[in-house]
């Protein structure tokens, strides 16, 4: 499975940015999708992830009330809606995919995950 993240960009805080996951390849051993970031100077950190045959899904805390995640299957592909964007959310997203079916509370777990995207930038100003 090959993944491409797009969507990243420079927004305004308050702002809204759409991430894109387009997976490739063997699609069908998809299990679940996640996203995870990290910003300058940190450790990558888990931020949601959908498990892609019923669309649970899990987020931490700092994006719960502010972020969607969802899937389309027929386009393989995920998406990740973050809403009313703060300075703190500036980092390079990732996505991941996983052959596994996880419960949602293994799901932030990095190393559950098969494959990596190339990762996208979001920046958002103050």
């Amino acid at each position: 499975v090959q993944l491409q993240a797009s969507g990243g960009g420079l927004v305004q805080a308050g702002g809204s940015l759409r991430l894109s996951c387009a997976a490739s390849g063997r699609t069908f051993s998809i299990g679940a999708m996640g996203w995870f970031r990290q910003a300058p100077g940190k450790e990558r950190e888990f931020v949601a992830a959908i498990r892609w045959s019923d669309s649970g899904s899990r987020y931490t805390d700092s994006v719960k009330y502010r972020a969607t995640i969802s899937r389309d299957r027929v386009k393989s592909t995920g998406y990740l809606q973050m809403n009313r964007l703060k300075p703190e959310d500036t980092a390079i997203y990732y996505c991941a995919a996983t052959n596994s079916r996880p419960i949602t509370g293994v799901m932030a777990r990095e190393d559950l995950y098969d494959y990596w995207g190339q990762g996208t930038l979001v920046t958002v100003s103050s």
